[in-house]
C-alpha cells in the first residue's frame, strides 16, 4: 500500500513539476515590443522586435540608437561633432586638402560612386552645390508660400558645373577623401540613410536580435521574419495626400528592405505646382515621371539608391535596370495613380 502511495505522490510531483516547467517556459517565451527615438537623420526611428523582457529589449534599442547616431553624425553635412571628421568636414576642405575619415565614409562613397555608374548618373552624391540651392528655396517657400519661387536656372546650371564625380578622390589605404574643386560638396541624402539602416540591421544581428523590423523615416528593413515564422507586413504609402486611404497596399518582408522615394514627402509649391526634394542631375529640376517609386532588396543601401534613381528615370529605362539586377524588385505609382511593378514585385492591394 505504501508503495502505491509513493507512486501516486511521485506522479503528482511530476505533474506539478511539469506544469511549473511549462509556466516557466511560457514566462521566458519572447514577447513583442516596440521602441522609438527621434534624433537620427531628422526623422523618427521605430524598432519592433521580440525579447524575453521589456528591459532586455530597451537595452538593445539603446545600443541601436547609439549605433545609428554614429552614422548620423558621420554623414551629416550641416553640423560638426567633436572628435569626428564627417561629410561636413570634407565639404569644408573642398579644394584645399584631403580629410582623414572613418572607413564607413569611404565605403559609403564607394557605393555611391558605383551606383552613379550603374544608374548612368541618376544617383549623384557630389551634387551638394545644386541640392543646397534647392534646399534654400524650398525652405523659404515652405515658410512663406505666397512668395515661393524657383531657383534661377542660370545659377543651377553654374553650380551643376561643379558636380564631376571624377573629382571625388578616395584613398582607401590612407582613409582620406578629397574634393578637387572648392565649390564641390557631398550630399548623400539619396543613399546615406539606407546604408546606415543596412549597417544597423547587421549590428542588430550581432547583439542577438533575430526577429526585428527597423523603420527609419520610411526606410524599412526586416531582420528575419516575425517570431512565429510569418513575414513582416509593411504598408506602401499612398502618395495621393487627398485620399482617405493612407496605404495603397502592403508587402511581405523577411530579410529584406523596402525604400520609397516620392514627391509627397518633402516639397513646396510654386504657382500651384509641386516641386519635391528629389532633383534629376540631367535637368537640375525635380522629375515629373511618378508620384512614388518603391524598391525591395535584401540590401537597404541599394534599395535607397535605386528608389531615388528610378524616380528620375522614365519607366521603361527604370524597369530595364531593375530586371537586370538580382534580388531587386520595384513598384512605380504614376501621377495618374496608375501602378506598375517589376516581374517579381508582389503586394496585397488595400481594399
Amino acid at each position: 500500500m505504501k508503495k502505491i502511495y509513493r507512486v501516486l505522490i511521485l506522479a503528482v510531483c511530476l505533474v506539478i513539476f511539469g506544469s511549473f516547467a511549462v509556466v516557466q517556459y511560457q514566462k521566458q517565451k519572447p514577447r513583442r515590443y516596440q521602441g522609438q527615438f527621434f534624433d537620427c537623420f531628422d526623422t523618427v526611428t521605430v524598432i519592433t522586435g521580440y525579447a524575453k523582457s521589456e528591459e532586455d529589449f530597451s537595452e538593445k534599442v539603446k545600443l541601436l540608437q547609439a549605433k545609428l547616431t554614429h552614422y548620423h553624425q558621420l554623414f551629416d553635412i550641416y553640423h560638426t561633432y567633436e572628435g569626428i571628421n564627417n561629410l561636413k568636414s570634407i565639404n569644408d576642405a573642398a579644394g584645399k586638402e584631403a580629410v582623414k575619415v572613418d572607413a564607413e565614409i569611404i565605403k559609403l562613397l564607394k557605393l555611391g560612386r558605383d551606383m552613379h555608374e550603374k544608374t548612368e548618373g541618376k544617383l549623384q552624391i557630389v551634387y551638394g552645390s545644386v541640392l543646397s540651392l534647392w534646399h534654400e528655396y524650398r525652405e523659404r517657400g515652405v515658410q512663406n508660400p505666397k512668395r515661393a519661387e524657383l531657383p534661377p536656372k542660370e545659377e543651377l546650371n553654374r553650380r551643376a558645373g561643379h558636380t564631376d564625380i571624377g573629382k571625388l578622390i578616395l584613398d582607401e589605404e590612407a582613409s582620406t577623401v578629397y574634393l578637387a574643386e572648392a565649390e564641390m560638396s557631398l550630399d548623400v541624402g539619396s543613399i546615406g540613410k539606407g546604408y546606415a539602416v543596412q549597417r544597423l540591421a547587421e549590428y542588430a544581428r550581432e547583439i542577438g536580435m533575430e526577429h526585428v523590423l527597423i523603420s527609419v523615416g520610411g526606410n524599412v528593413c526586416a531582420i528575419g521574419a516575425k517570431e512565429d515564422g510569418t513575414p513582416w507586413l509593411v504598408g506602401v504609402e499612398n502618395p495621393d495626400l487627398e485620399s482617405s486611404q493612407p496605404y495603397i497596399g502592403s508587402v511581405e518582408l523577411s530579410d529584406q528592405s523596402i525604400v520609397t522615394s516620392g514627391d509627397y514627402q518633402r516639397y513646396y509649391e510654386v504657382d500651384h505646382v509641386r516641386y519635391c526634394h528629389i532633383i534629376d542631375p540631367n535637368t537640375n529640376m525635380p522629375p515629373a515621371y511618378f508620384s512614388s517609386v518603391s524598391v525591395i532588396s535584401s540590401d537597404s543601401g541599394l534599395a535607397d539608391a535605386l528608389s531615388t534613381s528610378l524616380f528620375c528615370m522614365e519607366y521603361e529605362a527604370g524597369l530595364a535596370l531593375v530586371e537586370s539586377l538580382a534580388d531587386v524588385e520595384a513598384m512605380w505609382i504614376g501621377k495618374d495613380g496608375k501602378i506598375r511593378c517589376s516581374s517579381g514585385f508582389e503586394y496585397h492591394e488595400e481594399k
